[in-house]
């Protein structure tokens, strides 16, 4: 039948097809450009990633915690030692003893030393340590150097196994350290801190802050810091000021209510003197040596004082200028003794004596002469490096009752203790030394 025009009008047309030529060189060069673009930046975002130049060995089965200490023993021997030059203490991470030398973490088991996991980047180290152990197995905090010379890449490991739990890129500086309450994380520096939580979430900042969201946020950009403490929920700071004649004490919260870069700071308050150590920092107290002369303040948890003690300390031990270490805490409050006791003093090492504080009060409660670091609890008893060994302390009055012979090849040389277990770890200088109970 044949089609009337008009129905062939109403008849569906094919649409046309766009020929390939329609398409404008420019575009073609667009497109192209931006596809290098996505593949640039993706092969970049590989590169800087926890992922990239990591070669990731974790353990098959999780490390055995070692058995408890029993007691003091009358002796101890050798067991084992391993290269540890980016810890200044050992590190006790669950079951694990850990060691970081180079670009390197090991996590070993405490009776042996054999490597169960290892963690390694082609980086270099800038520290590790342990945190958040309350309520699973904790975090093993390995901190590397960034492509821009800053300790800008951390990540969190299981210690048992070594898996990689998460990571993060904070911004703090080389010779940084590590201290860690069961909250939260303090990144020490000269003129910078920051506290990160178990999450590995940036929740303060404070001081030189190299890229600040808003300028003004920070009270003393240009002092430089000292000693610094986290406890609590708070750290605690000394900072030296331009145009100020002596330190300043300055106490913050370490999650602030204004953001990472707004500093919470609940008090800041010039000290007597200068050249001062900040020994320990708890809910409600703050204990700062003093030198000329040597006496240890405790302010309170406003910044004023409650009490003033003389310390029978030398004065070279505070000394601004001096040689020896720089004093530090020992075991963080609560610690336990190798044998799942625990201890809530807060045993202080000047350079050449340690002091035991009063937990809660934290006043002197003892001072033991002629030590090389602090006190280490251990099986029920007090351990302390001395140049012969292992000096055995009552805990009530700091007398001694018997040394421990241990032969280290520099017998004068600082050393600081943990317990994992039955087994008391030394590190000495770069070195990590684990030694057993028994002849």
């Amino acid at each position: 039948m044949p089609v009337e025009p008009s129905e062939r009008l109403r008849s569906p047309q094919p649409k046309p097809r766009l020929r390939p030529e329609r398409r404008r060189p420019g575009d073609v060069v667009a497109a192209a450009v931006l596809a290098l673009v996505l593949i640039g930046g993706g092969i970049a975002v590989w590169r800087t990633s926890p992922v990239a130049g990591t070669t990731d060995d974790p353990a098959a089965a999780p490390i055995v915690p070692p058995p408890p200490a029993g007691g003091v023993p009358t002796a101890f021997s050798e067991a084992w030692r391993a290269p540890s030059g980016a810890t200044d203490h050992p590190v006790v991470a669950g079951p694990a003893v850990v060691t970081a030398d180079g670009s390197r973490v090991v996590g070993r088991t405490a009776a042996t030393g054999a490597e169960s996991w290892s963690y390694t980047r082609d980086r270099s180290l800038c520290t590790v340590d342990f945190a958040f152990p309350d309520g699973g197995p904790g975090r093993l905090l390995a901190l590397f150097a960034g492509t821009t010379g800053y300790c800008s890449e951390l990540t969190a490991l299981r210690p048992d196994t070594g898996t990689r739990l998460t990571a993060s890129n904070p911004d703090v500086r080389p010779g940084t350290r590590l201290l860690a309450d069961n909250t939260y994380v303090l990144a020490t520096g000269a003129d910078y801190l920051e506290v990160w939580r178990s999450d590995l979430v940036r929740t303060a900042e404070y001081g030189d802050v190299t890229t600040p969201v808003q300028t003004g946020r920070q009270p003393r950009p240009d002092c430089t810091y000292g000693p610094a403490a986290v406890g609590a929920g708070r750290i605690g700071v000394i900072e030296r000021c331009p145009g100020e004649q002596t330190d300043r004490l300055t106490v913050l919260a370490a999650d602030g209510e204004d953001g990472a870069d707004a500093p919470d700071v609940q008090f800041s308050v010039p000290l007597p003197a200068a050249g001062a150590t900040l020994v320990a920092l708890t809910a409600d107290r703050v204990a700062v040596a003093l030198q000329n002369p040597p006496r240890l303040q405790v302010l309170d948890a406003t910044g004023q004082q409650i009490g003033l003690v003389s310390l029978d300390v030398p004065d070279a031990d505070l000394a601004a200028d001096s040689t020896a270490p720089a004093a530090t805490t020992g075991p963080t409050l609560g610690s336990t003794d190798g044998s799942g006791d625990r201890d809530d003093r807060v045993y202080w090492w000047t350079g050449s004596r340690t002091i035991a504080l009063d937990g809660t009060d934290l006043t002197p409660l003892w001072t033991a002469d002629g030590t090389l670091g602090p006190a280490q609890p251990y099986g029920g008893g007090l351990l302390v490096p001395v140049p012969a060994g292992l000096q055995v302390l009552d805990p009530a009055r700091g007398t001694a009752l018997r040394t421990l012979p241990v032969a280290r090849a520099d017998p004068d040389a600082p050393v600081r203790l943990a317990a994992a277990g039955n087994m008391l770890l030394e590190q000495r200088g770069t070195e990590v030394v684990a030694l057993r109970p028994g002849g």
